[in-house]
């Protein structure tokens, strides 16, 4: 199975760059996104042979989540338990028989770090969700997670440690969600490989590799054996981040 998640900065905008061209070849089995920036009915965004599971932000052209899935779920939720923290349309779960898949966008702490503390608990609240989803059966979680989780995930660690992103408190909090028994697949299959999925627009960040890799596939540790690839598409152009995949075997 291929699963492909991509956060990319705007749906309609994307699409002008290329977006259904990669999503032809690419063939994923489910393909999640970050950051649609759109309401539904804004523009045309089924894919034939997918089921599409749209997540819209209340504020229009803000966040936003998406999945088109081949095989349609037992069920979808939005939000996490009881529908909190829907109101950006940062979560989308869809349940198989043999697993959950959770699609999100965690959000920015932004520039003096803002909204660090709104992060913070939303980090707590994810974190129980995510462990309530195990009890029951593996969880796949996908997605713009918005932190270089080791000095190795970004280019420049130490200008950069206390910056939105890369402050210890974000980090920390990556390190006690793969405590719960979650494997970052990535860095499980290379634990010394450099390689990043987000450039800022600005300092010709991309041409000089001067990257962050905040995108991500996390399993449950009972999952990590299944995994025979994962993957980060950086030759894929069309937003700041490039898409990441996990291939997987699952029935």
């Amino acid at each position: 199975m291929k699963l492909i998640s991509w956060n990319v900065n705007g749906l309609r905008a994307c699409m002008d760059k290329g977006f259904r061209a990669f999503f032809a070849d690419a063939d994923a089995d489910i393909f999640c996104i970050q950051e649609t920036k759109m309401q539904e009915g804004q523009a045309e965004v089924d894919m034939e042979g997918y089921t599409r599971y749209m997540n819209s932000a209340e504020k229009k052209g803000y966040s936003g989540t998406l999945i088109w899935a081949k095989t349609s779920p037992l069920s979808c939720r939005f939000g996490l338990l009881d529908g909190l923290y829907n109101d950006e349309g940062r979560v989308i779960t869809l349940e198989y028989d043999g697993f959950f898949i959770v699609n999100a966008y965690v959000p920015n702490s932004q520039d003096e770090l803002k909204r660090l503390d709104y992060r913070m608990v939303f980090e707590d609240r994810m974190r129980e969700y995510l462990q309530e989803l195990d009890r029951k059966k593996p969880v796949i979680y996908c997605g713009d997670l918005n932190v270089a989780h080791e000095r190795i995930d970004i280019r420049h660690p130490d200008a950069n440690t206390g910056n939105a992103g890369f402050t210890p408190q974000e980090r920390n909090k990556m390190t006690q969600l793969l405590g719960i028994g979650l494997k970052d697949t990535f860095r499980t299959l290379y634990p010394e490989k450099i390689q990043y999925s987000w450039w800022s627009y600005r300092f010709h960040a991309r041409e000089n590799n001067a990257g962050w890799r905040l995108d991500y596939f996390i399993v449950s540790d009972r999952l990590m054996k299944n995994v025979r690839d994962s993957v980060i598409r950086t030759e894929v152009t069309g937003s700041d981040h490039c898409p990441v995949e996990l291939d997987i075997d699952l029935q």
